[in-house]
């Protein structure tokens, strides 16, 4: 036995190191040693404690598990009453909101937060001077269960935040839930045990919570995420951006895939990317949440008796049904991308027969575990086209085989290669004819060319008889093949090729989202045609400069610059030029502005009071000038604005002019 003086020591040492660890695997995604490690170090605690039992706390890492049950569940108050969300199920719905919450904050500028809702279990968790002192389920509202026993158990939870100076009182809003995958090791469990399997993570993350024993509890390994609080003293923040960065600082698990959009229609793009990768996901979602992010304008917007007037959920409906996997096929699609489908035996979700869905990737496929003649959860959300949650792995009766990818392209008979760190595999040959109909098909749709006419099944008859192996073929088509076509007369031919040569003046943003680049869609394509303005200046760009466009970032600038200058772009842009394709942005007339930031290079950051991100980056370009998002020492001013945080002080560290809106506004009223 150690000395008491070495033993104080050790144990402090031990539960440093021991929340440190927690922090890098739970709020850093990060460990730097293995579960085994970590478990050792673990023992030598508890072995310390045991031996010195007045050393011991309740908020030591060895504290997390309870040894007995509770009496019962005591009701408490909250200290801030824990008030429901308002429901927008369209993106109309969520345009009216936005422009209410506009017109009742005297039209300023509104910065739009983004983010998940997880669907779990509401919760309030309290930290009093840094301890974990209780957690309380939503009830009512106003009244919520005691449930501290069992928060203790979840390992996000840290029982100490991982700092030195934490806020005297925090009430943190939350979300308990249980991950997929454990949901599944659970049902085998229980399944092994003779029990009933649990239906789905929410029911079973409630349920849990519940419970006056912690053990079983803890048996269920619940995870959490922390979106928001309550009644605080001592918070350093002032919005909502700073405030999940604070409370990462303290060793909380922050909600993930957060984003701060500086408009609504921003905000409603990215929701709408955010939906469709849902499926990467181990966790259920039932919607976003979209929130103002500053607390001041929170505050002057305040709440009705039911809920929050700054914030809205964004919701969509959510249906499942339970089959069974027949095949698994694969598609290759636009951009060469091998897509695995599961064939299910059909089965009625959301008022239609389902007998196929997505399995994205070969990598989703290995993490769930997914084989043929599995029972599988088929879950159809919104728009969003169904998609395996996950396998019933207790009703796998015999051991099936797992799913060997395909090494060459089913169409063409190509070796398939994977993207460097990426999760696509795909063909790689630009003659692919599966990937030819999916590109001219994409080409025609309504958000690229609109080339009324020119279907699925038209686009399958070109192709198939040799008519279109490449975009430009479409404009060098004649009436004469077109009328002998299955079903094609010349009165629809003739429309067809007006329907064509009508395309030819979409414009650069439409043009370049029809190109098919990997990584650009409407999207990004509007952002590259706004800011270059031609295809001619567009090609010109270094990477670099595609790189500090706000939006876009060196895996898409890559992507576009990789896209330009290899033989295939080169060629299909020249030969679409010669045809007449129109590659400029129309662009307001510049007659209006000076030019007086011709060549500059500026950086916005922080909340602006006088313009939104947008409007502020189309003055800046208007006059000449380009809108950066990142600040180097090419940055020539950078315009700050309330709250502005590391790009500020990047330019203080290279000695880049920060500048205020008034100034701003000074410099392009000034005579070129």
């Amino acid at each position: 036995m150690i000395s008491k003086r070495d033993a104080v020591q050790r144990i402090e040492e031990l539960r440093q190191v021991l929340r440190y660890h927690d922090r890098k695997y739970y709020v850093e995604a990060a460990p730097d040693i293995s579960d085994r490690e970590y478990d050792r170090l673990l023992d030598e605690l508890k072995a310390l404690e045991a031996e010195h039992p007045d050393l011991a706390t309740t908020a030591s890492p060895t504290q997390r598990i309870g040894d007995q049950p509770v009496d019962e569940l005591r009701h408490i108050e909250h200290r801030a009453p824990m008030l429901s969300i308002d429901n927008s199920y369209s993106v109309d719905e969520l345009r009216k909101y936005a422009r209410r919450i506009k017109r009742s904050l005297d039209f300023e500028p509104i910065e739009w937060v983004v983010e998940l809702k997880i669907d779990g279990a509401a919760v309030s968790i309290t930290y009093d001077n840094g301890i974990l002192t209780r957690a309380l389920t939503r009830g009512n509202g106003i009244v919520g269960d005691d449930i501290t026993h069992n928060i203790r158990t979840v390992a996000d939870v840290p029982l100490r935040l991982t700092t030195d100076q934490p806020p005297q009182f925090l009430e943190l809003r939350c979300e308990v839930y249980m991950n997929n995958s454990e949901l599944v090791a659970l049902n085998q469990r229980r399944q092994s045990a003779g029990e009933e399997p649990y239906a789905n993570t929410r029911n079973v993350t409630a349920g849990s919570l519940r419970l006056l024993d912690p053990r079983i509890c803890a048996d269920r390994k619940l995870r959490m995420f922390c979106h928001g609080v309550g009644y605080v003293e001592g918070l350093r923040s002032t919005n909502h951006m700073a405030l999940l960065d604070e409370i990462r600082d303290y060793g909380l698990p922050a909600t993930p895939l957060v984003e701060c959009c500086s408009g609504i229609d921003a905000a409603i793009d990215h929701s709408e990317e955010t939906i469709q990768r849902l499926h990467e996901l181990d966790f259920e979602v039932d919607g976003l949440v979209v929130k103002v992010n500053c607390f001041d304008q929170r505050s002057r917007l305040g709440a009705t008796s039911k809920s929050p007037r700054w914030l809205i959920a964004y919701k969509f409906e959510k249906y499942e049904a339970t089959t069974k996997l027949n095949a698994i096929s694969v598609q290759v699609g636009k951009t060469g991308a091998i897509t695995p489908v599961a064939d299910l035996q059909p089965v009625q979700l959301a008022g239609t027969t389902v007998s196929r869905a997505s399995l994205h990737n070969a990598d989703e496929i290995e993490r769930k575990d997914i084989r043929v003649g599995d029972i599988v959860v088929v879950e159809k959300a919104g728009k969003i086209i169904p998609h395996v949650v996950r396998v019933e792995k207790h009703e796998r009766k015999t051991n099936l085989p797992k799913f060997q990818f395909p090494q060459n392209c089913p169409a063409c008979n190509s070796v398939l290669g994977r993207d460097e760190g990426g999760v696509y595999i795909r063909c790689r040959s630009d003659v692919c004819p599966a990937q030819v109909k999916e590109r001219i098909r994409y080409y025609a749709s309504r958000d690229a060319m609109d080339i009324e006419g020119l279907g699925e099944k038209l686009v399958e008859q070109l192709v198939s008889c040799g008519l279109v192996t490449k975009y430009s073929d479409l404009y060098r088509l004649e009436l004469q093949q077109l009328s002998r076509l299955e079903r094609m007369g010349e009165k629809s031919a003739q429309n067809l090729l007006d329907g064509i040569d009508a395309s030819k003046s979409r414009g650069f943003a439409r043009f370049l989202n029809a190109l098919s680049i990997r990584h650009v869609g409407t999207t990004v394509a509007r952002t590259l045609a706004e800011h270059f303005g031609s295809m001619k200046n567009l090609q010109r760009s270094m990477v670099e400069q595609l790189a500090e466009i706000e939006e876009i970032g060196p895996v898409i600038a890559d992507s576009v610059y990789d896209f330009l200058h290899s033989d295939y772009g080169v060629g299909t842009i020249d030969e679409l030029r010669t045809l007449g394709v129109s590659m400029d942005a129309p662009r307001e007339s510049s007659s209006a502005y000076n030019l007086t930031l011709q060549g500059m290079t500026i950086v916005v950051t922080g909340t602006l009071i006088r313009y939104t991100r947008e409007e502020i980056k189309k003055l800046i370009q208007s006059h000449g000038g380009r809108a950066a998002s990142s600040v180097s020492q090419k940055t020539d001013y950078v315009v700050a604005g309330e709250n502005a945080g590391s790009k500020l002080q990047k330019a203080n560290a290279l000695s880049v002019p920060v500048i205020t809106e008034e100034e701003f506004e000074g410099l392009i009223s000034s005579s070129p």
